[in-house]
């Protein structure tokens, strides 16, 4: 059993910057890849990035490539996920969610654990 919290959102201005963290309690977190998933509303969730147990693997989606970098600290039971150049497409509420595998995916139901989520809001 994984329980996941997210934290570090808030309401910032266009080109501005923010850093999630996702903290993690149980026991074994470095046994599982971690995937942040953010959702608008009206739209569906939609992959954000996702990190590999070791951290030797990410994968970011296209949107946020070169704009979000994730990491994580397996002594902390931490992962974080640094947004930068925010834009107000990026508004949305981000949740992190953890896989019981090596390799994280784009698919929500490739997921075992997930956190309740924290807001994003990007102003113009």
């Amino acid at each position: 059993q994984v329980q996941l919290v997210e934290s570090g959102g808030g309401l910032v201005q266009a080109g501005d910057s923010l850093r999630l963290s996702c903290v993690a309690s149980g026991r074994h977190f470095s046994d599982y890849a971690i995937g942040w998933f953010r959702q608008a509303p009206g739209v569906e969730r939609e992959f954000v990035v996702g990190i590999s147990r070791s951290e030797t693997t990410t994968t970011y989606a296209h949107s946020v490539e070169g704009r979000f970098t994730v990491s994580r600290d397996n002594a902390a039971n931490t992962v974080y996920l640094q947004m930068n150049s925010l834009k107000p497409e990026d508004t949305a509420v981000y949740s992190c969610a953890a896989r019981f595998n090596n390799w994280p995916t784009h698919r929500e139901n490739d997921y075992n654990y997930w956190g309740q989520g924290t807001q994003v809001t990007v102003s113009s």
